[in-house]
């Protein structure tokens, strides 16, 4: 489904991702784990448009992606929900859903997608009047997952979702990103949070300063020792 191959990106003269290559399968969920600032964002940001790559590609099925506008990629069926959730503070959390299906072929499964989100985030619902400032961190996280989905992606790039919450949060919304996987869905999960990262993960990439370092399944990267050490707190 996605293909990334040798992928190099650059700010400016310091290069910050070393020719990455990675796959993620249909229905997969692939987690990127590694310390702050190794270059786990500026891949997901290549990824979704935000950033070119200096060399190297990105095909998503047979479209290469390292081509296109962020809409179009989008359009396709890649969404990305960014580090720190990034919701419209000011708008309603139904106002913020519907910012999420913007694009004209969405507004087709509008109410579909929209039932989905209510029932995988009972509280957004609920609280579906209310300014999305006014929310706690861990529903604004729910918010930002359920803006992506009603784009209705196949793809989805998750950069961060347990950053900043209470660990009843983290488990919350990594046993709705589980719920997600099961409809069918693909997912590239970054995260800091190894263990809950590679919990759920089929497999998984350690990135180290802008290069992979270790590839397996999700499984044996669990018990690896020198990731046990480096990542999962001994």
């Amino acid at each position: 489904m996605l293909k990334i191959t040798d992928l190099v990106v650059s700010y400016d003269a310091i290069e910050a991702l070393h020719g990455i290559s990675l796959e993620v399968g249909e229905g997969e969920i692939v987690a990127i784990i590694g310390s702050n600032g190794a270059g786990k964002s500026t891949l997901l940001n290549t990824t979704s448009g935000l950033l070119r790559p200096k060399t190297g590609t990105i095909f998503y099925d047979d479209t290469p992606l390292h081509k296109m506008a962020p809409n179009k990629i989008v359009a396709m069926g890649v969404c990305q929900v960014p580090e720190g959730r990034r919701i419209f503070s000011s708008l309603s959390v139904r106002d913020n859903l519907e910012m999420g299906a913007i694009l004209p072929q969405n507004w087709k499964t509008f109410d579909r997608n929209l039932d989905r989100v209510h029932k995988l985030f009972p509280r957004l619902l609920e609280r579906r009047n209310q300014a999305g400032g006014t929310l706690s961190g861990g529903e604004q996280q729910m918010l930002a997952i359920g803006r992506a989905l009603m784009a209705n992606p196949k793809l989805l790039l998750l950069d961060e979702p347990s950053l900043g919450l209470a660990p009843v949060l983290v488990e919350e919304v990594y046993k709705v990103i589980s719920e997600i996987q099961k409809s069918g869905m693909s997912i590239l999960l970054v995260e800091q949070n190894a263990f809950q990262a590679l919990k759920v993960a089929d497999r998984g990439y350690v990135i180290e300063t802008g290069t992979i370092t270790i590839e397996d399944t999700a499984s044996r990267l669990l018990t690896n020792d020198e990731v046990k050490k480096a990542y999962l707190g001994g």
